[in-house]
């Protein structure tokens, strides 16, 4: 089995500047070609440092990736300390030279002498063209270590690793890896932990449990010679999950909870119409994020004053005087006017305090009412969240789209 190693170089992502976004790239992509991901190191703009480093990459993996670090100016050094620690002399490849030299023809640009660096090489390198840059890349073979050499910019690593590393690596590999992802609401992810503990412990297909936004995954991966065995054994997982979790799944792979719920109103014929306090309209941006949502949502109010509840979406003010605007009452105002304002089949509300101040012993930070308003029915959700202002809200959204789904699938709200 093949052991790859990354090195990211550049200062900027020690200092926190910059996310190492080229890192999970990489990593999900060989994952995708079954070859396995044991280190990822950062490194600062340092040749001692990346000296050390490869050092310790050498001794323990087969395929050494460093991104970045290949621009003209002092501080760029990877391909000069790669090519020192692996005996190579630098040599200039004509075609870069040329392209570099286009490039800044016609872009109308100087071309400083530093420039030509991009053009160096360690020796017996293959080229890596760079089609949305002036740095290209490259590969070489050198005492049983294959090293790929990627720019930083993620522009112009994405499309150099899609189409020249891709498929340099997957001939490398005849291992096929198959990965699932399964969603769940309504659940913890300590709780979704013990509940699959002993599926936790399988080396293939493996199960790994991960904290989406707002919700909790749990990932299949299974490694086989064969596609077809590979999602069979994803299948079998998958199915044992299923008699586990339930309803509580909501999705696999790239679906939402939004994405999920506009589907099943189309399904169903349906239209919807939202009203929010303490939200803000993160509800509705959920929602139209999704292609198509005009053909269901067809309005949506921010009602985050008591007065635009009462003139917006007619709640009776002494409702608001007696319960407060947080308040089961309040939420299920809000959801049947909001409904029969807009004629939708289904009104959905929202109104609690996000924090971090505005609490009270009796309603305290984190206190949340939904409201689901359907034909002549209305159901009102309770909830206490933990975590910050931004934590509060995802949750609440999130909970608002899941009561939607349930009713929409048959299933019983919590309350």
């Amino acid at each position: 089995m093949l052991k790859c190693e990354i090195i990211s170089v550049g200062t900027e992502l020690l200092l926190g500047q910059i996310a190492n976004t080229d890192a999970k790239f990489i990593s999900e992509m060989l994952t995708s070609l079954g070859i396995d991901v044991y280190f990822q190191t950062n490194v600062g703009d340092n040749k001692s440092r990346l000296l050390e480093c490869l050092k310790i990459a050498s001794n323990r993996s087969d395929i050494i990736i460093l991104t970045g670090g290949l621009g003209p100016t002092m501080d760029d050094l990877t391909k000069e300390t790669v090519a020192e620690f692996f005996g190579l002399k630098l040599v200039v490849d004509i075609d870069t030279k040329i392209k570099i030299e286009s490039y800044f023809k016609k872009s109308m640009r100087e071309m400083t002498q530093n420039n030509y660096k991009q053009a160096l090489f360690p020796e017996g390198s293959k080229i890596l063209p760079n089609d949305n840059g002036t740095a290209p890349g490259c590969i070489f073979e050198k005492n049983g270590k294959k090293v790929v050499i990627l720019p930083g910019p993620p522009s112009e690593l994405i499309p150099m690793f899609n189409n020249y590393v891709y498929p340099f690596l997957k001939s490398l590999s005849n291992d096929i890896i198959v990965s699932r992802v399964i969603k769940i609401f309504g659940i913890g992810e300590s709780k979704v932990e013990t509940m699959v503990s002993d599926m936790l412990l399988s080396k293939n297909p493996t199960v790994a449990p991960l904290i989406g936004n707002g919700f909790v995954t749990l990932r299949i991966t299974a490694k086989s010679d064969d596609v077809q065995k590979a999602k069979k054994m994803i299948d079998d997982i998958e199915v044992s999950l299923r008699k586990i979790f339930g309803e509580y799944i909501f999705g696999v792979d790239d679906d939402t909870m939004e994405s999920i719920v506009l589907n099943l109103l189309k399904d169903k014929g349906s239209t919807l119409s939202t009203a929010e306090s303490c939200t803000g309209g993160l509800l509705s941006e959920k929602i139209t994020s999704v292609p198509g949502a005009s053909e269901v949502f067809k309005f949506g109010a921010i009602t985050y004053s008591n007065e635009s509840k009462e003139n917006i979406l007619g709640v009776s003010g002494e409702i608001i005087r007696r319960h407060g605007a947080v308040s089961e009452e309040t939420a299920r105002e809000m959801a049947m006017n909001v409904k029969n304002i807009s004629k939708t089949d289904y009104g959905l509300s929202i109104t609690g305090i996000a924090g971090p101040s505005g609490g009270t012993i009796a309603k305290p930070v984190g206190l949340v009412y939904i409201g689901l308003a359907y034909k002549d029915e209305i159901y009102v959700k309770k909830l206490i969240s933990n975590g910050n202002r931004d934590k509060v809200r995802l949750n609440s959204a999130m909970h608002a789209l899941d009561m939607l789904r349930r009713h929409l699938t048959g299933l019983k709200i919590d309350y």
